[in-house]
C-alpha cells in the first residue's frame, strides 16, 4: 500500500504540491487570525470549582476580574497628605475610565484603611475592578495600565489581569526565542547528518508547515473549548522535533535507495513502503500518547492533547504528501551543494560494533545500565504536587514583583484564605437558618490554626450600637437581618458581598500557607463539617482547596490513561511487528526513559538543583506536568523504538538471524537515530531557556528523556535484552500471527521487494 502510494505520489507530484501549498496558506491564514488561549482555569465539576461557579453567579465581587496597583515611597508614609494626593492624582484618568466597575483606595475611609497600607506605612495599595472577565480584560489592560503615572511615587501593577497578561507576554517571547534558536541549530544539526544543503533544508520545511498547522488548529479549537495559554509553545515544540525526525528518515531512505541505483519512483516507492509506514506507525503512537490527555476532562489538558494530536497529524500527513512530492521534484538534485565533512567508514560501523559488544555480554551490560536508570528515577518517589501561580514568572515581570510585594510588606497577603459557601434553596438570611449559620461561625472560629473568620455572624457589635459585653446572639442577628435595608451602608455593602439570593460566604484566614500539610487538612476538616439544617450544600473553595482538588482529580484519572495509552500502543506495535513479545519490551523501554526525565525534574525544579543557573523559584510540581511528560515523551520516545524495530525486523525477514538483525539494524538506524535525537534535544532544549517554569520543565523534561532514550535505551538496552530472548522476540500464538499474516501489514514484504518497475508518465523523472 505505502509503496503504491509513493508511485502515486510521484506521478501527480505537482498537483500534491499544489494542494499542499493551498493547504498552506488557508492554515497560515487561520493561524494569523489568532485565538483567545485562557489559564490553567478551575475544574468545575471539582467542590472548589462548583463553590467559585456559584459564587461567580451570585455574588457582585466574584464576577469580572481585577488588578491591584502599588503606590510606594521611600520617603512618605502613606498616610501623609502629599503620599494621598499624589495618589489620587495618579488615579484621576483611570476612575474616570467607563471600562473601571469600582476603584478602591485606603482614602475611601478616615482614618485611612489599615489592610491597604503596608507593614512599614510606605506602601498603599488601589484595587481597580472592571466587569469583563480576565481573558476580554487583559485586551485593554495595558491601556488601562498607561493611564496611571505619578512622578514622585513608584506604581507597580499586579493582579490577575496583570499576571494573566505577563504570562501571554512572556509565554509569546519564549516562543519566539525558542524558535530564533532551535531552527539554525536543527538546520546545522541536518547538515551535519546528510553534507547537503538542499537535504538538510527539507526538514526544517516540513517542521515549519507542520508548525503553521498545528497553530492553526490550536486556534481553531480555543473557538469551541477552553485550551490553555501554554499550547503554542507546547505544539511548537512536538511539532518541530516530530515533523524533522520524521522527514530526516524518509529522505534519508530515499538518499540511500537513490545511492543503491533505483530511479526516483523506485525510490521512493520503497522509502515509502519502509520509513513510511514506520513514521504512519510511529505518528499513531505519538497521537496515541497524546490522546492520554483526554482522559483529563474539565482541565486544559484535554484541550492540549486535541491540539498536539492535530500537529503530529500534519507532520505525518505533509512527510506522506508534500515531502515525497518534493522528493519526486528533486530525484537526485536532493544531494546538491555537498558540505565537505568525513564521511563514516563503508560496512560495518561504530553502531554494528557496539550492537555486537553489547549482544556478546548483555547480561553484564544490562545490570548496571538498569541500575543506573533506577537509582537516577528515585526522587519522583518524594514528588509534591500543587497548582502553578505567579511565581512561575521571572521575578523581573512587574506582576510578579508586585506579587512579592504584597506578600512581604502587607499584612492581609500573609493570609491563606479558605472560603465556605453554604447554598440554601432560597433565602440564607430567613429566620430560622440563622442559628444555624451563627453556629458554624462558631465552630469554624474554634478549629485549629484559624486565625479569624469573617462573616455575617462575626460582626463588631459596636459597629452597630450594642453592648461590647459579648457577641452578638443568633436572636439579635435575626432582629438585625430582619431589617437588614436599615444597615449602615459599609455594613450593608459587606453583607450584599458575603451573602447572595441563595448563598453566605464564609471567610476562614490561617496563617499556614496555602501548599503546607496544616492548611490542606483545615480544608478536610472543614469539608467534614456537618452542613447547617436546612443548607442543601456545604462547599470549601480557595487555593489550598483548589489544590487538593486538582491533584486528586489528576491522580484519580491517572491510570485509567497511563493503561489506555500502554494498551493502545501495544496495539499499534503488534500491528506493526507481528509480535507480541517487542511491544511489551518496548512500552517498558519507555517507561524507564519517562521515569529517569521525572526523577531528573523532581530534583531540579522541586528540590531546587541548579535553580540558580537555570533561573527559576523552586516549588512542587504542576500537578499537569508530570501528564503533558508522560503523554508527549511516551509517544515520542516510541518514536525511536519504532523506526529501530522496523528497521531491525526488515533485516530479521531478511536473513532469519536474530543477532544480526540487531546489529545490522542498529547499524542502519543508529546514526540516523542519534541525528535524529540531537535535533529533537536542540528543539527541546531551546524551550529550556524559557522564563516561565513550566515550559522550562517541559522543554528539559523531554530533552533528557529524548536523550537518554536515544542513547542508553536503545543503544544498549534495547540489544541486550533482544539478544537475551533471541527469537523469542518475534513470537505471536498462531492464531494472532495468522491474523498479522491475513493483515499483511508486515515488514517482510518491503524487505523483500525488488526494484520497483512502473512505467513513468515522465521521461524526465529520473
Amino acid at each position: 500500500m505505502f509503496a503504491r502510494w509513493g508511485s502515486f505520489v510521484h506521478r501527480f507530484r505537482w498537483p500534491v504540491l499544489a494542494i499542499s501549498f493551498a493547504f498552506l496558506v488557508g492554515t497560515g491564514y487561520v493561524a494569523a487570525q489568532g485565538g483567545t488561549l485562557k489559564g490553567g482555569g478551575i475544574i468545575e465539576t471539582s467542590e472548589s470549582g462548583r463553590a467559585l461557579r456559584i459564587m461567580r453567579d451570585e455574588l457582585p465581587q466574584s464576577s469580572g476580574s481585577s488588578f491591584t496597583l502599588i503606590f510606594s515611597s521611600p520617603t512618605l508614609r502613606a498616610t501623609d497628605a502629599a503620599f494621598k494626593a499624589e495618589v489620587e492624582r495618579a488615579l484621576a484618568d483611570l476612575a474616570k475610565d467607563p471600562r473601571v466597575r469600582s476603584l478602591r483606595t485606603p482614602y475611601e475611609t478616615t482614618p485611612p484603611s489599615t489592610r491597604l497600607i503596608s507593614n512599614d506605612g510606605r506602601r498603599a495599595l488601589a484595587v481597580v475592578a472592571v466587569p469583563d472577565p480576565i481573558s476580554e480584560a487583559q485586551k485593554y489592560y495595558e491601556e488601562l495600565r498607561g493611564k496611571v503615572r505619578s512622578s514622585s511615587l513608584e506604581v507597580t501593577a499586579t493582579g490577575n489581569i496583570a499576571i494573566t497578561k505577563d504570562f501571554n507576554d512572556i509565554l509569546e517571547s519564549d516562543l519566539q526565542r525558542a524558535e530564533i534558536v532551535s531552527l539554525p541549530l536543527a538546520l546545522a544539526l541536518l547538515v551535519l547528518v546528510f553534507a547537503t544543503v538542499v537535504a538538510a533544508l527539507i526538514p526544517l520545511g516540513v517542521g515549519i508547515l507542520a508548525v503553521v498547522g498545528g497553530v492553526a488548529g490550536t486556534f481553531v479549537l480555543s473557538r469551541y473549548t477552553d485550551v490553555s495559554q501554554y499550547a503554542l509553545n507546547v505544539v511548537t515544540l512536538i511539532g518541530l522535533g516530530v515533523a524533522i525526525d520524521y522527514s530526516l528518515f524518509i529522505v534519508n531512505r530515499f538518499r540511500e535507495e537513490l545511492r543503491r541505483g533505483s530511479s526516483t519512483e523506485d525510490a521512493l516507492a520503497r522509502a515509502m513502503a519502509t520509513t513510511g509506514r514506520a513514521i504512519a506507525f510511529s505518528g499513531l503512537t505519538v497521537a496515541i500518547g497524546l490522546s492520554g490527555m483526554l482522559f483529563y476532562e474539565g482541565t486544559f489538558l484535554s484541550s492540549m492533547g486535541q491540539a498536539g494530536a492535530v500537529v503530529v497529524a500534519f507532520a505525518v500527513v505533509y512527510g506522506l504528501t508534500f515531502l515525497p512530492a518534493l522528493l519526486s521534484v528533486l530525484g537526485r538534485r536532493v544531494d546538491i551543494w555537498r558540505v565537505p565533512l568525513p564521511q563514516g567508514r563503508e560496512g560495518a560501523g561504530l553502531w554494528h560494533d557496539i550492537a555486537t559488544w553489547v549482544m556478546r555480554r548483555p547480561a553484564t551490560v544490562l545490570v548496571p545500565v538498569m541500575a543506573a536508570i533506577l537509582i537516577t528515577a528515585t526522587p519522583f518517589l518524594s514528588i509534591r504536587m500543587a497548582n502553578g501561580d505567579v511565581t512561575m514568572l521571572p521575578k523581573h515581570a512587574e506582576s510578579r514583583r508586585g506579587y512579592d510585594m504584597l506578600v512581604a510588606d502587607f499584612a492581609e497577603y500573609d493570609k491563606n484564605q479558605v472560603t465556605v459557601v453554604v447554598r440554601y434553596a432560597g433565602d440564607p438570611l430567613a429566620g430560622d437558618r440563622i442559628p444555624g449559620l451563627v453556629a458554624l461561625h462558631e465552630q469554624l472560629a474554634k478549629m485549629p490554626h484559624v486565625l479569624t473568620v469573617e462573616s455575617p455572624f462575626g460582626l463588631d457589635p459596636r459597629a452597630l450600637g450594642l453592648p461590647a459585653a459579648g457577641p452578638i446572639t443568633a436572636q439579635q442577628y435575626k432582629q438585625i437581618y430582619a431589617l437588614r435595608d436599615q444597615l449602615p451602608p459599609p455594613l450593608r455593602s459587606a453583607l450584599e458581598q458575603a451573602v447572595g439570593k441563595n448563598i453566605a460566604v464564609f471567610s476562614v484566614l490561617t496563617a499556614e500557607p496555602k501548599l503546607s500539610d496544616r492548611a490542606q487538612q483545615l480544608v478536610r476538616d472543614i469539608r467534614a463539617v456537618a452542613r447547617p439544617a436546612g443548607a442543601q450544600e456545604l462547599l470549601v473553595t480557595g487555593l489550598t482547596a483548589f489544590d487538593i482538588d486538582v491533584v486528586e482529580f489528576i491522580v484519580g484519572r491517572t491510570p485509567v490513561a497511563v493503561a489506555f495509552v500502554m494498551i493502545a500502543t501495544y496495539g499499534v506495535l503488534f500491528l506493526l511487528l507481528g509480535s507480541v513479545v517487542l511491544p511489551l519490551k518496548a512500552v517498558v523501554m519507555n517507561l524507564l526513559s519517562i521515569a529517569t526525565s521525572f526523577g531528573a525534574l523532581v530534583w531540579i525544579f522541586q528540590q531546587g538543583n541548579l535553580s540558580q543557573q537555570l533561573g527559576f523559584t523552586p516549588a512542587p510540581l504542576d500537578p499537569t506536568l508530570p501528564v503533558i511528560l508522560f503523554c508527549t515523551v511516551f509517544g515520542l520516545s516510541m518514536d525511536y523504538e519504532v523506526l529501530l524495530l522496523s528497521r531491525i525486523q526488515e533485516e530479521y525477514a531478511r536473513t532469519g538471524d536474530n543477532t544480526r538483525a540487531v546489529a545490522e539494524g542498529l547499524e542502519r538506524s543508529g546514526r540516523l537515530i542519534t541525528g535524529a535525537a540531537a535535533i529533537m534535544v536542540g528543539v527541546f532544549g531551546a524551550f529550556a531557556l524559557a522564563e516561565v517554569v513550566i515550559i522550562k520543565a517541559i522543554g528539559l523534561g523531554m530533552a533528557l528523556a529524548v536523550a537518554i532514550d536515544a542513547t542508553l535505551v536503545r543503544a544498549l538496552v534495547v540489544p541486550a535484552t533482544m539478544r537475551l530472548l533471541g527469537n523469542v522476540n518475534w513470537w505471536a500464538p498462531g492464531p494472532l500471527a495468522r491474523l498479522y499474516r491475513r493483515l499483511a501489514l508486515g515488514e517482510a514484504e518491503a524487505a523483500r521487494m525488488r526494484p520497483i518497475v512502473v512505467a513513468s508518465s515522465d521521461p524526465r523523472s529520473d
